[in-house]
């Protein structure tokens, strides 16, 4: 049996602003804009990675939810305690220098962890953590 990461969901508040950073600042690919009842999905991936996408989506993305679930999204998603991704990069330094530049807003300048990895984190405008991780060699 074969079991791949097909799709993966990150909260925004803002799609035309999340489209500026994960299109214009890291470079990912916009694979589809959908709206219903209200709402709005936009897809995007890295051109290497054609069978993986990131769904931004709303906040709460049912358009069951009630108004008191959709208010405490909302204010989980502006303190940042919503889950973000962790990226790969083949050079940490260069991707933090290319998106601080840009304005991203920085968590973590990159740093070599006891885990193996040297990564760098910064905040989406929606206020979600995302770190760029690069293997160490040697």
């Amino acid at each position: 049996m074969n079991i791949k990461l097909s799709q993966c969901f990150i909260a925004v508040d803002d799609h035309d602003k999340a489209l500026a950073f994960y299109r214009d600042i890291l470079g990912l690919e916009v694979r589809g804009d959908v709206s219903f009842e209200g709402m709005r999905w936009v897809t995007v991936g890295s051109p290497a990675q054609p069978d993986v996408q990131i769904v931004l989506e709303p906040p709460v993305a049912n358009p069951n939810a009630s108004p008191a679930d959709r208010q405490a999204m909302a204010e989980l998603l502006a303190k940042g305690m919503l889950r973000g991704v962790i990226f790969s990069t083949d050079d940490c330094d260069a991707a933090f220098e290319r998106i601080r530049a840009a304005g991203g807003e920085v968590l973590q300048e990159p740093v070599d962890q006891p885990y193996g990895v040297r990564d760098c984190a910064f905040r989406d405008p929606a206020g979600n953590m995302l770190r760029f991780t690069q293997p160490r060699t040697g």
